[in-house]
């Protein structure tokens, strides 16, 4: 009997079994996996929008040195594009008698570079008394950017010439009636505002 059921088990063990025995007599060693080589971190890369904005500020600067070479600009060259670099562009592209667009491009740099244009106060020597009355009666860059806006969006034939007259007080009544402001026709804080918010563009 015992010898019968010895070779019941061993031919179970061998012949019967479906699939590998949990425990065989003569266990194979497994396989060991490849290990794989992980691909070398790939550093990062700076994006396009950051290489667009780092040009366009170099592109600024550079217009913001040539208008302060020509006496139009009388700020940092930092590249941002505010109230007083836009002013100092139009004052340039009235100076020279242009008609294009206020926006900072290559175009408008190579202009600026080789226009013979120049502010009419750069004409006075630097040895000159100042005088206190045509201090006062110098053309004001923020009546100048008032009478610009002004003229931009319809509110009379005004030229932005900086002197604040008749016209002007007339455009600026109009502009305060149609916005529901108090009519005073003066260049007040809240004007400015108003103005600005209409263009877009800070005016000073």
């Amino acid at each position: 009997m015992a010898t019968l059921a010895a070779f019941a088990i061993i031919a179970n063990a061998l012949f019967l079994q479906k699939g590998p025995h949990p425990a065989p007599i003569s266990p194979t060693r497994p396989l060991l996996q490849r290990e794989v080589a992980l691909p070398p971190r790939l550093q990062p890369v700076q994006s396009q929008a950051a290489v667009e904005a780092g040009n366009q500020a170099k592109l600024i600067a550079n217009i913001q040195r040539e208008l302060s070479r020509k006496g139009f600009y009388d700020g940092p060259a930092d590249g941002i594009w505010g109230a007083k670099t836009d002013a100092a562009v139009r004052d340039f592209i009235q100076a020279a008698g242009l008609k294009i667009n206020v926006e900072p491009t290559d175009g408008l740099l190579r202009t600026i570079a080789t226009s013979n244009a120049r502010a009419a106060n750069t004409a006075m020597s630097p040895n000159a008394a100042p005088d206190p009355i045509a201090k006062l009666i110098a053309p004001s860059k923020r009546v100048t950017a008032v009478q610009r806006a002004l003229a931009d969006f319809g509110y009379g034939q005004i030229k932005p010439t900086g002197i604040f007259d008749s016209d002007t007080r007339a455009a600026i009544e109009k502009f305060e009636r149609d916005h529901r402001l108090p009519v005073t026709g003066q260049i007040s804080d809240r004007v400015i505002r108003e103005l600005s918010a209409m263009t877009g563009r800070p005016l000073e």
